[in-house]
């Protein structure tokens, strides 16, 4: 299996979009059985709140399935379980690093590292600064990218 945890700063609005939508293009794909998806927070603002209502709305516009997310906190047994640690921003990336003990060797990257043509580093935050649809526009084409990357690394 190859497991995948997107992460932001609350994960209800950045992070739980990349799950959906990584998780969509997955399933596009029929590789379904070779992934686990999931998205965490580094805070506990919002944990076992559902995605923020903006967020869910980007989904279903896009047909995208939003069922089943949670907001939840990163923890200690995520750098263990994940292969693939994906962040949403420089402030994201340095906190997950912080926890980090070295014990284990998950890839941690930013996710728009898969988008360099695009000019712009870090997923913007929509929760503070609107734009929900330019956030779900770069989460989607990055995701592809990643995805692609992944499966040619594994060979798959």
């Amino acid at each position: 299996m190859i497991k995948v945890l997107f992460i932001c700063l609350g994960n209800i609005c950045r992070s739980p979009m990349a799950e959906a939508v990584f998780a969509n293009l997955v399933s596009q794909k029929g590789l379904d059985e070779h992934f686990v998806v999931d998205s965490a927070g580094t805070s506990d603002y919002h944990i076992g709140e559902p995605p923020h209502k903006e967020t869910l709305e980007q989904l279903k516009l896009h047909g995208i399935n939003a069922n089943g997310l949670t907001g939840r906190q990163l923890n200690e047994n995520d750098y263990v379980h994940f292969d693939y640690m994906i962040v949403m921003d420089e402030s994201n990336l340095s906190n997950v690093k912080l926890r980090h003990n070295g014990s284990s060797k998950p890839t941690i990257k930013k996710l728009l590292d898969y988008l360099p043509e695009e000019g712009v580093k870090d997923v913007p935050d929509p929760y503070f600064e609107g734009g929900f649809d330019y956030t779900y526009d770069l989460v989607s084409r990055a995701c592809k990218h990643l995805l692609d990357d992944i499966l040619a690394e594994k060979e798959l």
